[in-house]
């Protein structure tokens, strides 16, 4: 299992993507596709026109936007470049079918894609991508807001991604014993922000959970601040390292 990160900060940050990541184990899998994670996918050297999983944790537009670019794009490379690639599954929480299919019809020309289209509302319950288990859960963000968290499960590997989240008890489940965390550390710990973990709390849930290695992503640029590495170590002693874009961690 390799993962890299193609965003690690948030809407607008001077010097980072927003958030999203690029999963490869028998399958090539996009989690989040916020801004600017686009052109660093195409850095990665991966063929963007053979992906064909796309994972949501919610629909904030830093976790998202980018997804129409990608798509548009898809749709000028099958149409008029001669190309093809096979059809694409978008996953995500309820409420992607009637959010997607608006965004089509909205859209010039989106809801005639030349290839197959596979919008899926997912709960709490596994699932599978080729060889890949995929467990979702709901994580607390935002009141009002459905939210997931994903572990990945492969090769006797877990990777879990905990979305945008609060510290809550299922995201302590969802990265329970998992080989690697990709945390949202939006804030440092002593300037903790609403709805979003701080440093000190992501190495909590990291040692609650018992998880092998840390990573710590989503940041805010308040959050490059301060040493949020030697905030989360406080209450975590294994490995942790600080997200950036395009790092490429391999389990």
């Amino acid at each position: 299992m390799k993962l890299t990160i193609l965003g690690s900060g948030t809407n607008i940050h001077p010097t980072r993507a927003a958030a999203g990541y690029l999963v490869q184990t028998d399958q090539t899998i996009l989690m989040d596709f916020g801004p600017r994670t686009l052109m660093n996918l195409i850095k990665t050297g991966v063929d963007r026109h053979q992906i064909t999983h796309v994972l949501f944790s919610h629909f904030h537009a830093d976790h998202f936007s980018d997804f129409i670019t990608f798509f548009f794009d898809a749709m000028i490379f099958t149409k008029y470049q001669g190309g093809k690639r096979p059809p694409l599954t978008v996953i995500g929480p309820p409420g992607t079918r009637g959010l997607f299919k608006a965004l089509f019809a909205a859209l010039p020309g989106f809801n005639r894609a030349p290839f197959g289209v596979t919008l899926k509302e997912i709960d709490d319950r596994p699932f599978w991508i080729g060889g890949t288990k995929v467990l979702p859960r709901r994580v607390t963000h935002s009141p009002r807001l459905h939210c997931l968290g994903y572990r990945l499960e492969y090769g006797g590997k877990a990777l879990a991604y905990s979305g945008d989240s609060q510290y809550c008890t299922s995201l302590v489940r969802l990265c329970g014993d998992a080989d690697l965390a990709v945390l949202d550390c939006s804030f440092p710990a002593n300037r903790p922000g609403p709805v979003h973990l701080h440093a000190g709390q992501c190495g909590q849930v990291a040692h609650e959970a018992g998880v092998g290695q840390l990573i710590l992503s989503h940041f805010y640029p308040i959050a490059d601040q301060y040493d949020v590495k030697a905030q989360a170590g406080e209450g975590y002693e294994g490995t942790i390292r600080k997200g950036r874009d395009l790092l490429t961690v391999e389990l």
